[in-house]
Order: C-alpha cells, then structure tokens, then sequence
C-alpha cells in the first residue's frame, strides 16, 4: 500500500499538534475521487488550524488546507477520469475532510471542479479559496443589481487574498474600488491591483448616527464587526454589501433605518456550502472574465511542501500581503 507524506493536525480540547506523518489512503476520510495533489495554498482559516488559534476543525485527526488542485488517480464518478486536471476548495476540507496538505487526497465527487480552461493548476491556487470567495462576491453583488454606475466599491481588508483578488476583479468589471487598509505602505501594490485611492483604517471617522453620509456604492467587507456596522450607514440607495469575514468581530450593531430608508442589502457569502451549478459557474467565470490580470502579483509567493509550518507564523501576525502557494507535489 503507497505511504505519502501529510500535514497532519490533531486537535483535543484546546491543545493542538500538527506536523508531517505518513499516511495511506485508507487513513483518509471517504471519498470516490483520490487526488494527487500538485499545489495547495495558504489562507487565514489554515493558519488558525494549525497554529491552534481558531477551532477550525470539527473531527480529529484532519490533513490541513482548505484547497488543493492535481490530476485524479482514480475515481467511482464517471463524470470524471483518471488524468483530469481538477481543484477542490472549501467543501469541508480541513473541517471534516483531510485537506489539501498532503501528496495525495481523496474526496467526495461533488466538491470537486475541474480545472477551467484558461487556468492551470498553478494559478487556480493562487486564486483558491480566496479568490473563489472574491468572485462569488462578485458574482452575489451583480445578482443583487449592483453596477459601476451606482458608485465607488469599498473593499476592506485589501491586502488580504480575498480583498487583493477582489479589487482586481472588480476594477476589470468597470467599478471604481476604493482599498481601506491598516497598511497605507502598500500602496503601491493595491493601486497596481486596480484600487483608484486608499483609506486608511486606523484614521478613519466611522461617526455614530443611525445613518451618516451615503458614500460607497457598494462593498465587499472581510472584518465584520464595527467596520460592517459603519458600512450599513454608509453605503448608497440600493447597494449590496458582501460580508465575506469577522476578522475584527462577529458583532454587527446597526437600526433596521439603512435597510427601510436607503434599501442596502447585506449579501452573506459562504465558500462551502451551495449548489453544485453555482460553484462550477463562477470557476468558470474565474476562467473567463473574472480572471485576476494580476496573477503573478498577487500570487507572487510559492514555497515547498517542507517550509509550510514555517510560514504560518506571518499570518497570525497580519504581515502576509496576496497569496502563497504550497508546491506540494511538483
């Protein structure tokens, strides 16, 4: 039986270990696809599970990594073949699944998406769950009516993948996007991403009246918190925020005035859970007109396999700017 190397975590109580082991398939959670896995990438959400500061995981032991992309070894699906180039992102992975950090996978059929034309492997994980998340954002607000004639999209948390893969979509779209960040040295980068100014988060009035001055057409927010409070009292008539993450809280306080007075949506954006059709549909825009322009910066960083304990450290600690790409099997 083939033994491969993994990013195990193992999780009791509030004490967590994690670190590589090997594995065979039957060590792995049920699914009729096996995978060998090529790339995963980084995301927050991987950082709070292996560093144990989030309880992310809901059964103990897991492979880490919420995405991965690689060529099927074998699978019970006939809609899919040994060979095909694919990805899975979110779907429970690293949750209730073995994730993506490990050489090979294996994963139930309908989480996993085959590779767009227009992608390679490569860049569907310097997209990943980020991106994903980004272009479903993208995809809710249009759904919801909001178009680049209604005003500037705020887009918090810039620098992150989410914010850093949503400005760049959005300002191929047409959309003037304002960046609000804690990291106005980054300039540079986010203008180059399509951000037409920045906002900076630690000056800014958020102001406490039920409604203030009516200013962004729209948003995209991964803070949550008092940052999602004050863009309900902010956004135009008629736009659509995305709320996509708590990074600063769960807590949202606000009046139902901005809702009855003004029409502002709040659109709640799950990667994991949805339709079928509605996950392939926005890979394949991912493919086609969402596609980020400005991959190679964005996605600027790729480590080996062996160097991921390593990196984790620097999102705990907010200094991770665009993507990583974890060389898993190349």
């Amino acid at each position: 039986m083939k033994v491969f190397t993994a990013f195990r975590i193992h999780q009791q109580g509030k004490e967590v270990k994690a670190g590589f082991e090997q594995l065979t398939l039957d060590d792995l959670t049920e699914g009729d696809v096996v995978i060998k896995v090529s790339y995963s990438g980084i995301n927050y959400k991987d950082a709070l599970a292996a560093t144990g500061k989030g309880r992310i995981l809901r059964t103990s032991p897991l492979n880490g990594g919420i995405d991965l992309t690689g060529r099927i070894v074998r699978s019970q699906d006939p809609a899919f073949q040994a060979g095909d180039s694919v990805l899975v992102c979110g779907c429970g992975l690293s949750e209730t699944r073995d994730g993506g950090y490990a050489e090979y996978a294996r994963v139930p059929s309908c989480c996993v998406v085959k590779v767009p034309e227009g992608l390679t492997e490569f860049e569907t994980m310097v997209i990943g769950t980020a991106g994903f998340t980004a272009g479903l954002a993208v995809q809710r607000l249009q759904d919801n009516g909001q178009t680049p004639e209604m005003g500037p999209i705020l887009v918090t948390g810039a620098t992150g993948g989410v914010g850093s893969l949503a400005i760049n979509m959005l300002s191929q779209l047409g959309y003037e996007v304002v960046a609000l960040t804690g990291k106005m040295a980054q300039e540079a980068y986010l203008k180059s991403l399509g951000a037409s100014r920045l906002l900076d988060r630690h000056t800014l009035e958020m102001g406490n009246k039920p409604m203030e001055k009516a200013t962004w057409g729209g948003a995209v927010d991964s803070l949550g918190g008092q940052t999602l409070s004050w863009l309900t009292r902010t956004v135009k008539p008629w736009g659509s925020i995305a709320s996509i993450g708590l990074a600063q809280g769960w807590e949202v306080q606000t009046t139902v005035m901005p809702f009855i007075l003004r029409g502002v949506s709040i659109l709640g954006i799950n990667s994991i859970e949805m339709p079928v059709a509605v996950r392939q549909h926005v890979w394949g825009r991912l493919g086609e007109d969402l596609r980020p322009s400005k991959m190679e910066t964005i996605g600027g960083k790729t480590i080996g396999f062996k160097e991921l304990p390593a990196a984790f450290g620097d999102y705990m600690s907010a200094n991770v700017v665009g993507r990583t790409v974890v060389s898993i099997g190349k």
